[in-house]
């Protein structure tokens, strides 16, 4: 990337776009009664996905964006599942019955840090109260530093079949830098555990751009991680937002890299992993080619939703627990952030969405070409018009930004297909932001 770009667009900052319009944009006006009627509102017999959001850790990380409950005891994990229950119970009774899951979730936080016992109960209840496909893929969100034997056996009696493994980083310097001390030989033992008990789908979260790391560092953490061949791999970008994130704070600003270096770490991860086999899905994951991702990616069926990228074609989202977001039909809904409030709406017997938003149709044209965009980097902006019964001069002729990037020589444009050169993948959020009506229309 020439550095005249990085330097105009890199820094820029765009949301991630996992979904359209962003959070940002969510209004208390959309509350527990629309989510109710929404949820009734669900054809009979919706594919839906669930996702359950557990926020308790044993430890701070001081690089985490998540809202989460830092406890060493059980004791308030237990009590929370109770309110988790009753939550499944009041969505149940407002949803069809018939509604089929295909695809289930487990993120936090650190859900494995519920025992097995009840990790097995809360996973039959789900079954109880929904329909699941035979195919149906769960997966759960893993903190290598507190997996253990027994609950790589759970996991693997309760269905699981895909678990996604923080790593961040192998570089002990950087791990000190963000209190998060997760050795080698603890990655390895858990993969080999899941492995072992049947869970052969294998995610890893890395991150660059975290303090005092260098691009070394990162390729050296990339080998590292592929030499355990998981199936999957994403490669974030770090935030820094102290102002949003108070545990940032403890973070020491001045060995963060700067923005070329950030660009040079995400250039030479993504050269390191394909280099070794992976496929380069979008903006920041990597696959094995036979991977479900790589596939959906090649037939064109690659999705973005509130997780990243996903082969789960269900375009129905069911959120459980503190901060979870839901994609209803009508909308999006985000319950209480906090767990005290949101522990305090289920014991009182409603639902604890606490805003949302609800989608119009020239929404739904727009997140269509963003989600194409940050998927396949590019979009044919009139079919998906047309599709939706829209003309697509009122979203190419409406903004400058398109004008300036193609100027800029970001994208190709003709007769309204859209491509994203490849090395300006880093920037796709900045295209994706020319079709965000809710952005500041200048150009840059």
């Amino acid at each position: 990337m020439q550095t005249s770009i990085l330097k105009r667009y890199f820094d820029a900052r765009p949301p991630w776009y996992t979904i359209y319009p962003t959070v940002s944009e969510f209004s208390a006006t959309v509350g527990a009664r629309a989510c109710e009627e929404w949820l009734r509102r669900l054809p009979t017999d919706a594919a839906v996905s669930l996702y359950l959001h557990v926020p308790f850790c044993r430890s701070i990380c001081w690089y985490c964006g998540f809202p989460t409950v830092i406890t060493r005891r059980d004791a308030p994990i237990l009590n929370y599942l109770v309110i988790l229950r009753e939550e499944i119970r009041l969505v149940a009774a407002q949803a069809p019955p018939a509604l089929a899951v295909g695809d289930v979730h487990f993120g936090g936080g650190t859900p494995t840090l519920i025992g097995p016992a009840e990790f097995l109960a809360l996973m039959e209840l789900l079954r109880r109260r929904f329909t699941f496909r035979k195919t149906a893929a769960v997966a759960v969100e893993i903190d290598p530093r507190t997996f253990t034997i027994e609950m790589a056996e759970t996991l693997g009696a309760a269905g699981v079949n895909r678990a996604s493994l923080g790593v961040q980083s192998f570089d002990p310097v950087v791990q000190r830098a963000i209190n998060r001390i997760q050795s080698e030989a603890q990655t390895i033992a858990a993969v080999e555990n899941l492995r072992r008990h049947g869970i052969s789908h294998i995610n890893f979260d890395l991150i660059f751009g975290l303090p005092n790391q260098t691009v070394g560092s990162c390729v050296r953490t990339a080998t590292t991680a592929v030499a355990m061949r998981p199936d999957r791999l994403a490669a974030f970008s770090y935030a820094h937002v102290p102002s949003v994130r108070k545990n940032q704070l403890l973070i020491d600003e001045t060995v963060l890299p700067d923005d070329n270096t950030r660009a040079e770490q995400a250039a030479a991860v993504a050269d390191t992993l394909v280099a070794a086999g992976y496929r380069q899905i979008g903006l920041d994951h990597f696959a094995l080619p036979d991977d479900e991702l790589a596939l959906a990616q090649k037939s064109g069926r690659l999705r973005r939703n509130s997780l990243g990228y996903s082969a789960d074609t269900c375009q129905t989202v069911i959120g459980f627990g503190p901060s979870a977001i839901g994609r209803l039909g009508d909308g999006y809904v985000q319950n209480e952030i906090a767990t005290g409030s949101y522990t305090r709406h289920i014991k009182a017997g409603r639902l604890a969405t606490s805003k949302g938003y609800h989608l119009t149709d020239e929404d739904r044209v727009r997140a269509a070409i963003i989600e194409r965009l940050m998927c396949d980097l590019e979009a044919d902006v009139p079919a998906i018009c047309a599709a939706h019964g829209f003309d697509p001069i009122l979203f190419l002729d409406s903004t400058q930004r398109l004008a300036v990037l193609a100027e800029d020589g970001i994208v190709d444009i003709e007769k309204g297909f859209i491509r994203v050169r490849p090395e300006h993948r880093l920037v796709v959020r900045t295209v994706a932001a020319a079709f965000d009506a809710h952005l500041d229309r200048s150009p840059r």
